[in-house]
C-alpha cells in the first residue's frame, strides 16, 4: 500500500523548497514517487524535482484538483502501477482547491491502494495583510483542509506579521499542529502523521484554467530554429506566462536577475542556464531570491503569474535581450 501526503499552500508560500528537503531525507530503501500541478503550461516545479531520486509525474496548465478531468486520474494511476511507491507526495497549483482531490484520495477505488497521511500546508505569514489572498476561497480553503499548518519562511516576517499570525491562529487553528520553518526545512517524520481532519469543504466555486489568448505574439512562439516558445494560461483570475529555452540557449546572470527584480508580477520562478551556472529565481510581490545549482539544467524556463493584464510582449523582448547567444 502506498502512503499519499498532500503538500499544500497558497502561490509562493514554498511548497517546492520544502518538498526538495523532504526527498533529501528518504530513507534509502523507500520508494517515493511526486505528482505536482503547476498553475502555468511551462512546468518549473518538476525541472527542479527531476533529480530528486523520486519517481515524478507532472499535470501542467490548470488545476489538479479538478479530477473531473483525466490528467490526475491517468498520472496518479501510471504512477502506482509503473512504480509501486512506498510513499507518494502531491503537490498541488497554489491556486488548486483541496476538496475534490481529497474526495478522490479517499475513493472506495483507491482504499486498497493508498493511505491517506497527513495534508501538510504551508502558510508564509505575509499572505494574511494581502486582502485578495485572504480572501480567496483556495487560501481559506487550503488552510481549513490541513492536518498540520507549516508558518514557512518564518525568518522574513517582522513584528505585524507575527501578531496577524497569532490573531489568525486564535481564530482558525482549533488543536490542530502549528510549526514554524524556515526555507522548508520541516521534520520528515510530519509525513507519518494521520489524517485526523476530516472537516467538509464546500464545494469549490472557481472555473478551470485554460490557454489564454495572446496579444500580438502567438501564445506558442517559434524563433528562428524553435531556440525557445511562449506559452500562457489563465483562470481563477490569474494569468501566467513562461517561456521555455533549448539547452543551448545561455543567458547573462546577472541581467536576467536584475530584469527580474524589476518584473511587474506577484509570483516568478525559473530555472536558467546563465554564463556563471545554473540558478534557480523564486520571487514573491517583487522580492526576488536567486539559488546557484549544483546540476545544470538540460533547458532554461522561466514562469510569471499575475492577477492584472501585463504587457507580456514587452518583458518578453527584454528577456530575449538577455540571451548570450
Amino acid at each position: 500500500m502506498t502512503r499519499v501526503n498532500l503538500i499544500t499552500g497558497f502561490l509562493g508560500s514554498g511548497k517546492t523548497t520544502t518538498l526538495r528537503h523532504l526527498l533529501a531525507s528518504k530513507p534509502q530503501h523507500e520508494k517515493w514517487a511526486i505528482l505536482v500541478n503547476e498553475f502555468g503550461e511551462i512546468g518549473i516545479d518538476g525541472a527542479l524535482l527531476r533529480d530528486s531520486g523520486a519517481a515524478l509525474k507532472e499535470i501542467p496548465g490548470g488545476c489538479m484538483c479538478c479530477v473531473n478531468g483525466l490528467p490526475m486520474q491517468v498520472g496518479l494511476n501510471r504512477l502506482l502501477t509503473q512504480n509501486r511507491p512506498d510513499r507518494l507526495l502531491i503537490e498541488p497549483t497554489g491556486l488548486g482547491h483541496p476538496r475534490q482531490l481529497l474526495a478522490m484520495l479517499s475513493a472506495p477505488a483507491y482504499q486498497p491502494h493508498l493511505q491517506l497521511d497527513a495534508t501538510l500546508t504551508l502558510l508564509d505569514a505575509r499572505q494574511l495583510a494581502d486582502a485578495r489572498v485572504t480572501a480567496n476561497e483556495n487560501f481559506r480553503d487550503q488552510l481549513a483542509a490541513a492536518d498540520v499548518i507549516i508558518g514557512n519562511k518564518s525568518d522574513l516576517w517582522d513584528a505585524d506579521d507575527r501578531q496577524r499570525l497569532q490573531q489568525w491562529q486564535q481564530a482558525f487553528l482549533n488543536d490542530r499542529a502549528f510549526i514554524t520553518a524556515r526555507f522548508g526545512a520541516i521534520d520528515p517524520q510530519l509525513l507519518a502523521q494521520p489524517r485526523t481532519n476530516t472537516q467538509a469543504l464546500p464545494q469549490p466555486a472557481h472555473h478551470h484554467a485554460s490557454p489564454a489568448r495572446a496579444s500580438g505574439v502567438a501564445a506558442l512562439r517559434l524563433d528562428g530554429q524553435a531556440r525557445w516558445r511562449r506559452a500562457l494560461n489563465e483562470g481563477q483570475g490569474y494569468v501566467a506566462c513562461g517561456w521555455l529555452f533549448d539547452g543551448d540557449t545561455l543567458f547573462d546572470g546577472d541581467a536576467l536577475l536584475a530584469w527580474a527584480r524589476q518584473a511587474p508580477v506577484e509570483r516568478l520562478k525559473g530555472v536558467l542556464r546563465t554564463a556563471q551556472g545554473a540558478l534557480r529565481l523564486n520571487g514573491q510581490g517583487g522580492d526576488v531570491q536567486a539559488e546557484r545549482l549544483a546540476e545544470t539544467p538540460s533547458d532554461s524556463r522561466i514562469e510569471l503569474i499575475h492577477s492584472q493584464p501585463v504587457d507580456w510582449n514587452r518583458l518578453q523582448s527584454q528577456l530575449l535581450k538577455l540571451r548570450l547567444n
